[in-house]
């Protein structure tokens, strides 16, 4: 995962990260595996997502992954990824940052 830190017109500090579907389905992997015993039934449910073994897309588009781009209250999703965005300057950066589409955070991080 490359990640990146510019300061927009604005005055605004955005970090910018690329999320690639391989990496999430790493990270949403079995790793809480309980091996003993415990004294109380297990809450959790299974993820509808999960199918045959094999995760699902959320919705379509994100199979090739997308840029996030995250400031303080504020987080865009850009898809597909744009094959210079680590080296592109900031101004750029910032365009593609425009371009993208606001998506709406958690509860629990909202002011």
């Amino acid at each position: 995962m490359a990640y990146r830190v510019f300061i927009d017109s604005n005055g605004v500090e955005w970090q910018a990260w690329d999320v690639l579907p391989k990496a999430v389905e790493r990270r949403i992997g079995s790793r809480r595996v309980c091996r003993e015993p415990v004294a109380f039934a297990d809450r959790r449910q299974s993820d509808r997502r999960q199918v045959e073994g094999r995760w699902t897309p959320l919705t379509s588009g994100l199979r090739d992954g997308w840029l996030c781009f995250d400031a303080a209250g504020s987080r865009r999703r850009l898809m597909p990824i744009p094959p210079d965005w680590e080296s592109c300057d900031h101004p750029e950066l910032e365009d593609y940052c425009r371009s993208a589409t606001p998506v709406r955070l958690p509860s629990a991080r909202r002011g």
